[in-house]
């Protein structure tokens, strides 16, 4: 957890106004959250931070890449990373209590007291939401070189066993289709 420091940002000294931060993240960055999925990330995230009197909206832009492992061979492959997130962080008297009350995601509370953003667990949670849901080799290259065969031989028997086996709700199913037409 030793350089979360570098992901914190001293907003008191900060005047009103527009204020652009660059922050790399990569495997030693996810070494802090032991994060196993993520292998090879080289992700930019850049952080506007517009300060106000009364409120700072962060907006967070994440652009880069990251291997993971492929939902349908189980080989690695290299994703293409982008999004945006909007934040607003808001100085109260009672973080805890107001933060536990809110219902929107995207304001969050912070006390009064407070000098710094704390911002490695933001960037954490936006890289992962960042990750494609579905972790797939494109169209074109399923069966190529990089994917693993013995597991898309499995796969393979394993559809055409469903198709062979003599479930009576397919049987159903079946009939329904046939009175359809």
């Amino acid at each position: 957890m030793g350089n979360r420091r570098t992901f914190d940002i001293a907003f008191v000294g900060l005047k009103p106004g527009i204020h652009v931060f660059n922050y790399e993240v990569d495997d030693k960055f996810f070494a802090d959250f032991n994060e196993l999925d993520i292998k090879g990330c080289n992700a930019n995230v850049k952080l506007s931070l517009e300060k106000n009197t009364s409120f700072m909206l962060l907006k967070f832009e994440v652009i880069g890449t990251a291997s993971v492992t492929c939902d349908r061979c189980s080989n690695p492959i290299l994703l293409d990373l982008w999004d945006e997130f909007n934040l607003i962080v808001k100085q109260v008297e009672n973080p805890e209590e107001m933060n536990d009350n809110e219902e929107d995601p995207d304001i969050f509370y912070i006390s009064r007291t407070e000098s710094h953003l704390h911002l490695a667990e933001w960037i954490y949670e936006f890289v992962l939401l960042s990750v494609p849901n579905q972790r797939m080799c494109s169209e074109e290259e399923i069966g190529g070189p990089q994917c693993n065969k013995e597991i898309l031989a499995m796969l393979s028997k394993m559809q055409s066993r469903t198709v062979e086996n003599n479930n009576p709700f397919k049987k159903g199913l079946e009939k329904f289709k046939k009175n359809k037409n």
